[in-house]
């Protein structure tokens, strides 16, 4: 089929989250007081199976740093441990389409962080990887969501406009990150 079904719950939060990035002029405030909603996450990584439930933000708009640290040892490099600050518009705007999706959905991470020597040998083993990745500045994220369809996780990304969006269907996994609004 061409097209996925979506039910009518999940147009409206979509729906009512695009109307609030457009209400308050900016898809991701960073911080600023007044947020539609809480920054929470459930991450599993794939690679470590580490799983973690976490608010890093309150509705106020603060942000919690020790739950920040949390979410950077999930996302970081499986291969050689190294951790990273990862940008908080990749994370939010993880969060963004976790909440356009219904909210409380298991988020597996496929890939955060990703080290040099980690993504110099994916260069070398031809796996499609850039030599300037977003992943390498924490920036970027590759995941998938339990129980929903990857071409409708790729439709809310799109329709978010906070980023880039790669779409990897053999691989089953969706690409977002904080740069420029693109998509492959």
């Amino acid at each position: 089929m061409l097209f996925e079904a979506v039910s009518r719950r999940t147009l409206l939060k979509t729906a009512l989250a695009g109307a609030f990035c457009l209400w308050s002029g900016q898809a991701f405030p960073e911080g600023r007081p007044g947020n539609a909603f809480e920054g929470r996450l459930s991450l599993f990584n794939t690679h470590t199976d580490e799983k973690l439930e976490i608010a890093y933000r309150d509705r106020d708009g603060h942000y919690d740093p020790d739950a920040l640290d949390a979410v950077n040892r999930l996302l970081r490099c499986h291969y050689t441990n190294e951790v990273a600050r990862m940008d908080i518009r990749v994370i939010e705007y993880l969060n963004a389409m976790d909440k356009s999706l219904g909210g409380n959905n298991d988020i597996h991470i496929i890939s955060g962080f990703r080290s040099r020597p980690y993504n110099d040998l994916l260069l070398r083993d031809g796996r499609g990887v850039v030599p300037h990745s977003l992943h390498l500045a924490g920036k970027a994220v590759d995941f998938r969501i339990q129980g929903i369809g990857l071409k409708t996780v790729r439709r809310i990304a799109l329709g978010l406009s906070a980023g880039g969006v790669g779409y990897y269907p053999v691989s089953n996994f969706i690409h977002i990150d904080s740069g420029r609004v693109r998509s492959w």
